[in-house]
C-alpha cells in the first residue's frame, strides 16, 4: 500500500481561565471563523465549531501526520492572540480535553457542538466537561480535570 489512509477524528474541548465569560457573544461568529481558519492552515478538517461565553467545542478531522497536542496549543495561541487583537482581555485555561470520535457518531457530536448555546441553562461548564471525561471512561481526578 503506497497511501496512508486515516479516518482519525477528535472532539476538542477547552475553556477560559477560571471559566469567565470572557468571550463577547457578538464576538463568538468571529471566533469560530477565525479558529475554523487555523484548523485549515493546520492541514486539519474542520467539521464543527461551537460554544459560549466561557468554552469551546471543536470537532476535527485529524492526519496520520498531526499531532494532536501541538494543533490545539497553536488553536489556543493564535485564537487568544486574535481575541487580544480586537481589544479582548483574554487567556484560555491552561488543559484542554479530547475524545476520539467514531465515523458513526460524527452527526451526533456536530449536532451537540452546534447547539452549546443551549447548554448552559441546563447544566455548567464544569458538569459538562466532567460527563464528557467519564461518557470516555477517562480516569481523573475532579480537581485535577478543573484546575
Amino acid at each position: 500500500m503506497s497511501h496512508a489512509y486515516c479516518a482519525q477524528f477528535v472532539h476538542i474541548v477547552f475553556s477560559t481561565k477560571e471559566r469567565r465569560d470572557l468571550i463577547p457573544v457578538g464576538l463568538q461568529p468571529r471566533l469560530v471563523s477565525y479558529l475554523a481558519g487555523i484548523v485549515r492552515r493546520l492541514g486539519l478538517d474542520s467539521l464543527a465549531i461551537g460554544g459560549t461565553q466561557n468554552h469551546m467545542h471543536l470537532l476535527i478531522g485529524s492526519r496520520p501526520t498531526s499531532r494532536l497536542s501541538e494543533s490545539v496549543q497553536k488553536l489556543k495561541a493564535n485564537s487568544s492572540r486574535g481575541l487580544g487583537e480586537q481589544g479582548v482581555q483574554f487567556e484560555w485555561q491552561q488543559g484542554y480535553g479530547a475524545f476520539s470520535v467514531s465515523p458513526s457518531m460524527i452527526q451526533i457530536v456536530t449536532d451537540y457542538i452546534e447547539h452549546q448555546k443551549e447548554h448552559p441553562s441546563k447544566r455548567t461548564f464544569d458538569e459538562e466537561f466532567l460527563t464528557l471525561l467519564r461518557k470516555a471512561g477517562v480516569k481523573f481526578d475532579d480537581a485535577d480535570a478543573l484546575g
